[in-house]
């Protein structure tokens, strides 16, 4: 049986607080009796004193501090927890998993996030970043939620809704120093094939990865993000298709050269979506607002951008 409850830890944070067993009975809406009486027989209980007396005013001992810090830990989570319930009582979810594609950032999403935590503090938000596959997969194992700026329909077998929120074009391009910088013309297979390609890699664990520019035997840089991708490209490791956005101010910055490819790479479209059958309050919130217009333009301003790749050339 533990000796230490909920409503002894309570009383004691009051005392400390207010600086009086009377101020805290105030606070309690407890008479001073109650309060002295309930004090003591915590203090026999645990066979410890928790408070020095000097007179009305009351201090705690080294033994109550450590007590009541360890203890105000204990009724935060027991509020938490009470929230948590009462929420869960009227459709909110304890928590909210986000899978969003790596080639965004987290920050796109700082608006969305201020508005949700004004209206469900309780519903706890986890942001997850896979690469090309690594979303659907998570969304289809349940570990996230929700989607949202993942590349293509999604993996075959259904189980889940998709939106089309946007489309992006990609530009081929490699460094001013880059040997095909100075080739005119298209370039074909035949003169990528002696080059190398940067490529991110597929986060999937189980799902068959996705590849993305990479010829067969060809000479392949791997890296996990495509703000890596861009960062190497810039510093001439390689070539590659990148994000429109990204790579045109890196091309007007003389950081890139756009060259015309005779494969073209058809532009990306882009989705929110999320598991079919699933109607969570907190869920339907953020499918509300991730479908509204705007969500790709603001995914679109934080994509990786030149002061990314500045220091590789300082």
């Amino acid at each position: 049986m533990l000796r230490l409850s909920l409503e002894a830890l309570q009383i004691i944070d009051a005392i400390d607080r207010r600086g009086s067993f009377s101020k805290a009975g105030q606070e309690l809406h407890r008479v001073p009796s109650t309060i002295s009486y309930l004090v003591g027989k915590l203090e026999d209980d645990l066979a410890v004193q928790v408070f020095e007396r000097n007179g009305p005013r009351v201090v705690l001992t080294a033994a109550g501090r450590e007590l009541l810090k360890e203890g105000r830990y204990l009724l935060k989570a027991a509020r938490d927890l009470e929230q948590r319930v009462r929420r869960i009582a009227s459709g909110w979810e304890t928590e909210l998993a986000i899978g969003m594609d790596s080639m965004f950032s987290i920050s796109a999403l700082t608006d969305d996030m201020h508005a949700f935590y004004q209206i469900a503090q309780q519903t706890r938000l986890r942001i997850v970043q896979e690469t090309l596959s690594g979303p659907w997969e998570a969304l289809l194992d349940r570990r996230v939620d929700l989607l949202v700026g993942v590349a293509g329909e999604g993996p075959a077998g259904g189980g889940y809704v998709t939106r089309a929120i946007g489309e992006m074009p990609f530009v081929f391009a490699v460094a001013p120093g880059h040997p095909l910088a100075q080739v005119a013309g298209p370039l074909g297979r035949s003169q990528l094939q002696d080059h190398r390609a940067i490529v991110v890699a597929d986060s999937a664990r189980n799902m068959a990865p996705r590849t993305v520019g990479l010829m067969f035997g060809q000479d392949a840089l791997t890296v996990p993000t495509m703000a890596a991708k861009f960062a190497l490209q810039v510093a001439g490791f390689g070539f590659g298709f990148l994000p429109q956005p990204c790579a045109q101010r890196a091309i007007a910055a003389g950081l890139l050269v756009e060259k015309q490819v005779e494969e073209l790479r058809a532009p990306e479209t882009f989705y929110v979506a999320w598991r079919t059958g699933e109607e969570g309050a907190a869920l339907k919130w953020w499918r509300e607002r991730l479908l509204q217009p705007g969500t790709f333009a603001r995914l679109g301003a934080h994509l990786p951008g030149i002061a990314a790749i500045l220091p590789l050339h300082d």
